[in-house]
């Protein structure tokens, strides 16, 4: 659901480009949900999981988040007030570009992402690829825990 009034269509998402969104409502990154996405993926590596051997065997002062548990984050929350699509008839992830996780997530922190729209690529008609440089902010901490670029491409429906 977005906040915004503006209206746009897939030939016009380039309007978009340089623009910076408000962030993400904030997600917590609790043990149960590390726990889950362990048994999702069979990552099942202790300093994700075990937070008696993270605390006697490392620095951390607690249990990891998976990096690509935070990086599957961004599928599921959407900016407030990024415009409606009015004619987008499907918006495949289409991948991504330059991910880096660059900051440890701990369990018990809040997240959230932050994203700008760099390119609106025509792709043949009817379809664009946006391209929005993502941060994962992390509540409390300066530096982000990934940065990456995240590609979807737009269709619009058949006319």
């Amino acid at each position: 659901m977005t906040d915004s009034t503006e209206i746009l269509t897939v030939s016009t998402l380039d309007r978009l480009v340089g623009r910076k969104f408000a962030p993400t409502e904030w997600i917590e990154v609790d043990q149960q949900r590390i726990d889950r996405f362990a048994e999702c993926t069979g990552d099942h590596q202790f300093i994700h999981v075990d937070p008696q051997r993270v605390a006697k065997e490392t620095p951390f002062p607690g249990t990891l988040a998976h990096g690509f548990l935070l990086l599957s984050l961004a599928a599921g929350h959407r900016q407030r007030d990024f415009p409606a699509v009015s004619d987008a008839a499907l918006v495949l992830n289409y991948g991504l570009d330059r991910l880096r996780f660059t900051s440890p997530v701990f369990a018990g922190s809040r997240v959230r992402y932050q994203s700008r729209v760099v390119a609106a690529e025509p792709r043949g008609t009817g379809r664009t690829l946006l391209r929005q440089e993502a941060q994962l902010e992390v509540e409390g901490q300066e530096q982000p825990a990934l940065v990456a670029e995240l590609l979807a491409l737009y269709v619009a429906r058949a006319a």
